[in-house]
């Protein structure tokens, strides 16, 4: 056996460049250089500090064709989902906080719009926030209904030809600097969605603060009071909770793909640290023990990215069911905080410094190990797939 050999990245091992085409490698690869260029260098300090420059950083990333990429028209720029789930992968590399901004403003607000709006929203938004002019967010989680948006108690109720809007949302991702939220709300022809400017007379968008997670990431609470609407303001095209459950569809499957950048940031981080770290005058790197945690995490970063890739070409054949997009968020994320814990371990008093990205995606990760859907609810809509019986009430 050779004592010693050219290392290899750990998805290399998995020939994954070889799954993708031409246009899927040019789009990841610049969404890579422009993290390595803009977001690398700071992301750090915006974590330390819990303040991002959003606004600037909307119009670059819009500037790439981040914002609803894999959505057609309105200047958005029409490419795979593959794709799009690579550009995932490669921003949450950099911070999931920078993937929620793009997944948020692209899969929820943006596709919420472009799947169920009226011709004059799509005019009116689409354009703007597709370059990042405008900034968007996605109201329908609650203070005390998170996992079971069907007891939301914001409600929107007519008056004349108008609405009259009144509720709370809470943990909204972009809250407090959109210029346009998407919100669902209780109306006596069940839930439907209004497409609210924020500079509406009764909108107010508190910041959340003192969080340990998602710090480089603007997360806020949503406040309606007698928030008045026209009634062009609605979705015409949603009515019930299938409108939402299908924008949150969406991004979770951005999530399958952008987790495993998280994930693979840690092993990459933690595998050069061990080549440098010097114990027992060896390098920790050489050890068996470090190798088999080594191993096992290159083991299920490659499983995980096979999964998504598998799914993205489903989602491009236009056969994808919510079912497997829950199979994927499930196991990635999962196996992701696994990997960016394992890998703290080997950075031992290293890895919860900023120095060093781990300890970030690992809190990072705690956010996305439960947003979009939490572990227990993608069981549970993989167990009724399997079974078909439902478990959740």
């Amino acid at each position: 056996m050779s004592t010693s050999a050219a290392p290899s990245a750990p998805l290399d091992l998995f020939g994954i460049d070889a799954l993708l085409d031409e246009e899927e490698l040019a789009i990841r690869d610049t969404v890579r250089r422009y993290c390595d260029d803009k977001i690398r260098p700071h992301v750090a300090d915006w974590f330390e500090a819990a303040q991002i420059p959003a606004r600037e950083l909307a119009k670059e990333l819009g500037s790439l064709g981040l914002f609803g990429m894999h959505l057609h028209g309105y200047g958005c720029a029409g490419t795979s989902a593959t794709a799009y789930g690579l550009a995932c992968m490669e921003l949450e590399a950099a911070d999931s906080g920078i993937r929620s901004l793009v997944s948020v403003q692209g899969s929820l607000a943006m596709y919420a719009v472009y799947r169920f709006g009226s011709q004059e929203q799509k005019d009116r938004w689409l354009p703007r926030m597709a370059t990042g002019e405008a900034i968007g967010c996605f109201g329908l989680t609650e203070p005390d209904f998170g996992s079971d948006p069907s007891g939301m108690r914001s409600r929107a109720r007519r008056d004349g030809t108008d609405w009259v809007l009144n509720g709370t949302k809470m943990w909204i991702t972009n809250g407090s600097i959109a210029d346009v939220a998407v919100v669902w709300a209780q109306t006596d022809d069940g839930i439907r969605g209004f497409v609210v400017p924020t500079d509406a007379p009764g909108f107010s968008a508190p910041k959340i603060t003192q969080k340990m997670s998602l710090r480089a990431s603007v997360t806020s609470e949503l406040v309606f009071e007698d928030v008045r609407l026209p009634a062009s303001a609605m979705l015409p095209s949603a009515t019930g909770l299938g409108g939402p459950l299908s924008c949150l569809s969406e991004a979770r499957f951005g999530i399958v793909f952008g987790s495993l950048g998280a994930a693979r940031d840690c092993l990459e981080t933690t595998i050069a640290y061990a080549q440098s770290r010097q114990v027992f005058e060896r390098s920790l790197a050489s050890y068996q023990l470090t190798q088999a945690k080594i191993a096992d995490m290159t083991l299920e970063l490659g499983k995980g990215m096979l999964l998504a890739l598998h799914l993205g070409r489903i989602k491009d054949d236009g056969k994808i069911r919510n079912e497997q997009v829950s199979l994927g968020k499930l196991n990635n994320v999962r196996e992701a905080i696994k990997i960016a814990r394992q890998c703290r371990t080997i950075l031992g008093a290293n890895g919860v410094t900023l120095e060093y990205p781990v300890i970030r995606h690992a809190n990072n990760l705690e956010s996305v190990l439960t947003y979009e859907g939490t572990s227990e609810v993608h069981q549970l809509i993989i167990g009724q797939a399997v079974t078909g019986e439902s478990a959740f009430r």
